[in-house]
């Protein structure tokens, strides 16, 4: 019997291990997949030392958006140990004085007691337009920002707000690399995933068609294709 890969996966902002439900079930058969928690610390290099002491000694690494700069991070701190990686919806560049502003605004909003987690106001943001009436996937999304919550939603903020530009860095990435974004990603725009792309020797660049920025959930069916390829070093 084939040696299942040791699958280290990582959410987003206000995201948790059930957005990568679909392809842990999914890929059940050729990965032992682990979800760290991205929620726990609010620097970029403690949550990539937090994800590090607690993973196997080599592992593949996947990420969606926030989960993408720990990604970085932990790539720039031990690159010996990741065998692949996988980014969904991402970007290596800092914020922008503007994005910052946003966050601490939100953050400002949360501590005066109305942080409300993902609002049908935020919802177009993150899915697709289309599938605002899916109910079960509008459900998932809203108990995820939920039980992660107001504090660790500031910790997160705070992480994300101080990252570095991880630019410099993507051409020192000489593992197999799958980057991949929806289409209609509102949150991260296809070009900042065709960015990281360029800068990665051989990686993989797919658009996924019809989805908007939480893809595991929006097209799920194609993103765990997408990582048996990658996983199988045909993709």
């Amino acid at each position: 019997m084939k040696q299942r890969t040791a699958l280290v996966l990582l959410p987003g902002l206000l995201c948790d291990a059930a957005l990568w439900t679909p392809q842990i079930e999914a890929l059940a058969d050729v990965a032992d997949s682990t979800v760290a928690d991205t929620a726990r610390h609010d620097d970029v290099g403690a949550l990539a030392a937090a994800v590090l002491d607690g993973a196997p000694a080599r592992f593949a690494l996947a990420a969606l958006s926030m989960g993408g700069y720990v990604a970085f991070e932990i790539l720039r701190r031990a690159p010996e140990r990741v065998t692949r990686v996988a980014l969904f919806g991402t970007s290596a560049r800092p914020d922008t004085p503007e994005q910052t502003r946003r966050r601490r605004l939100l953050v400002e909003l949360g501590r005066s007691g109305r942080f409300r987690g993902v609002t049908p106001r935020l919802l177009p943001t993150l899915i697709h337009t289309d599938r605002l009436d899916d109910a079960d996937l509008v459900r998932t999304v809203t108990e995820m920002a939920e039980r992660v919550g107001r504090a660790a939603f500031e910790r997160q903020q705070r992480a994300i707000m101080n990252r570095p530009d991880s630019r410099p860095g993507l051409a020192a990435v000489r593992v197999p690399a799958l980057v991949a974004v929806g289409m209609q990603d509102a949150l991260t725009p296809p070009a900042l995933s065709a960015e990281i792309a360029a800068g990665i020797a051989g990686a993989r660049f797919v658009p996924i068609g019809d989805c908007g920025h939480l893809s595991s959930l929006e097209r799920p069916a194609a993103v765990s294709a997408l990582l048996r390829a990658w996983l199988s070093n045909s993709g």
